[in-house]
């Protein structure tokens, strides 16, 4: 039997403030994106939020649009003429993990005609560490090895 006490009420949760958010948009060659990525600190974890549009929309019948989807180490989405990013760092990785395990490393976004929503649990990190680093959607899957 379903005992709802015994978990959280997310959907109460929701509906307040998140503790922190970012504003996600898109760089030079997709400039139509944009979305919020928000987190909300519970006592199983941080529950994060993320909602996108403008992603972009590959054709094929074996195409796929997943996203990689991390927290990195940069305070802004910025850089230079030969890489726009520069500024965003790696992922954020405080205790020199292998790749799946950095702290930044987060579940793929699937976008379906180009908008993508996700909400997820995780343990990983507090909302504190991650206050003031970057959130970058990549435009190739993840493939958790590299």
């Amino acid at each position: 039997m379903f005992e709802s006490n015994r978990f959280p009420r997310f959907a109460e949760l929701f509906s307040g403030r998140p503790h922190a958010w970012a504003h996600v948009s898109g760089g030079g060659s997709y400039p139509q994106i944009s979305g919020t990525v928000k987190f909300y600190q519970t006592v199983y974890g941080v529950v994060v939020v993320a909602e996108l549009s403008g992603l972009p929309s590959p054709k094929g019948a074996c195409k796929s649009p997943i996203f990689g989807f991390h927290i990195h180490t940069g305070e802004r989405c910025a850089g230079n003429k030969t890489d726009p990013f520069a500024l965003a760092g790696t992922h954020y990785n405080p205790e020199n993990c292998p790749h799946p395990y950095h702290k930044g490393d987060l579940p793929p976004l699937l976008s379906a005609n180009g908008y993508a929503f996700s909400a997820f649990l995780t343990d990983r990190f507090f909302v504190e560490e991650i206050i003031g680093r970057t959130v970058v959607v990549h435009s190739s899957p993840d493939d958790f090895t590299t």
